[in-house]
């Protein structure tokens, strides 16, 4: 299990939480083949040392929150979303 799980999109921009290294290692091996790159290339082997004990789990979390950094996959923090709806003067905007 992961320290704090990594917020990815997935689908349609649906938030998942991928919680564990093998919750991270299932979403690399379902990655579209035509997308691998070199960042995936090292998440998925950082995922397998970490299952069979060779490295720290957060290593491979840190490897995976990368390739997610990468791609584009990272879920904006609920924090940012709060604040990005505040007008200056801290009022919530309407919309």
């Amino acid at each position: 299990m992961f320290k704090q799980p990594v917020s990815i999109l997935v689908g349609l921009g649906f938030p998942a939480e991928i919680r564990s290294v093998m919750d991270a290692y299932r979403h690399l091996c379902e990655w579209p083949a035509s997308l691998r790159d070199s960042a995936h290339s090292v998440a998925p082997k950082a995922c397998s040392a970490a299952l069979s004990g060779e490295i720290e789990a957060e290593t491979a979390r840190g490897l995976f929150a990368a390739f997610a950094e990468k791609h584009d996959l990272l879920a904006p923090e609920i924090d940012a979303i709060a604040a990005s709806l505040l007008r200056r003067d801290g009022v919530p905007r309407v919309r």
